[in-house]
């Protein structure tokens, strides 16, 4: 008896051993990493934030300053992870990437949006804002509001606007006055049909063509120019490469800062609520930033160059706008009269 009772002891405890031994990780190690229905209880999140330009740029800093935000206000429960300079998607891939979740955040230029909702052409419109007042009535306003409601339809979430400041020309060829100056020139745009019709009414032969393969492109003359905003025109020191550069503030340049959706309800409520928080800060840190950064940069652009500078006076601007007029109507369609009306009423409001 007592043999047969210590046998069934051994097994016993050898059972219990095994079954603790088996459970050792569940029993004594921390919570789970990984709660698919709401992120965010148990352990450090990392954004990944991908966008195309330098980081000394108003984007690059905005991103950074964000990073930072997030940071402190998620008591590093969330880690943002910026990577600049296309080092992970160009501007052409960025876009699919986030919507398929390969990264959570990027901050697209609007021509980029266009592609998936052509509303976003409204703020490519020649002339579209007259003032950075009316820039930021218009994002804090209806369109900014119907805009972000379009793409909730193709998986992204709208976070913020961000500025980078209104365009100007460069080229070797030059100066770029009149709308007469430009015919016969060759000029890079951003992927967008309506900024390649508003240069053909100008007689310009256009190439969609990605950010970063801009500087070469310029250099070796296989486009004679295109548009930017001071700050990406010193950060990529386009201006080493280009002979003239016209003040038009002819369009603007701004960025819609985006979450993947499906990423974004995953997210517990409070670091919802942190994660917009630290965006409201870091954008009015940014676009104040990138106001007086394009004033530096001019100036900085002046002094380390012989580009050849020229500014539209009042009535050459108005030459311009009138030569690009029939882009409007040509539009409306596309963009919708909703847009358009709420533009006209801003030119109105802000101009001439």
């Amino acid at each position: 008896m007592r043999s047969v009772t210590g046998i069934v002891v051994i097994v016993v405890l050898g059972l219990t051993a095994a079954w603790l031994i088996g459970f050792y990780p569940t029993l004594f190690a921390g919570p789970s990493v990984y709660d698919d229905e709401q992120v965010g209880f148990d352990r450090q999140i990392v954004i990944k934030f991908s966008h195309v330009v330098a980081e000394n740029t108003p984007k690059g800093l905005a991103a950074q300053e964000f990073a930072r935000l997030v940071k402190e206000k998620t008591h590093n429960r969330v880690k943002i992870e910026v990577y600049p300079n296309s080092v992970l998607y160009t501007e052409i891939d960025e876009i699919k990437a986030l919507q398929e979740g390969h990264v959570q955040m990027i901050a697209p230029s609007f021509p980029n949006l266009s592609v998936l909702q052509p509303g976003w052409m409204a703020l490519d419109l020649p002339y579209a804002f007259m003032t950075h007042e009316a820039v930021q009535e218009a994002f804090n306003g209806k369109i900014g509001r119907v805009l972000f409601d379009q793409l909730e339809q193709v998986n992204m979430v709208g976070m913020a606007y961000w500025d980078n400041g209104f365009k100007q020309i460069t080229s070797n060829q030059g100066p770029l006055v009149h709308p007469s100056d430009f015919k016969g020139l060759h000029f890079r745009t951003m992927r967008s049909k309506l900024l390649d019709a508003e240069f053909r009414l100008f007689d310009v032969k256009t190439t969609q063509m990605p950010f970063n393969d801009v500087y070469k492109a310029m250099e070796n003359g296989t486009i004679d120019g295109g548009e930017n905003s001071i700050s990406n025109i010193y950060s990529k020191r386009f201006f080493q490469v280009q002979q003239y550069m016209t003040i038009s503030d002819h369009g603007y340049l701004g960025y819609a800062v985006l979450m993947n959706k499906s990423f974004w309800h995953k997210l517990s409520p409070d670091l919802q609520a942190a994660l917009r928080e630290a965006m409201t800060e870091a954008t009015l840190w940014g676009n104040k930033m990138a106001y007086q950064l394009n004033e530096k940069q001019l100036e900085d652009i002046r002094k380390e160059s012989n580009i050849q500078i020229y500014t539209l006076n009042p009535t050459e601007r108005t030459e311009w706008r009138h030569a690009w007029e029939p882009i409007y109507s040509q539009y409306e369609a596309v963009i919708g009269r909703e847009l358009i009306d709420e533009i006209r009423r801003l030119q109105q409001k802000y101009g001439p």
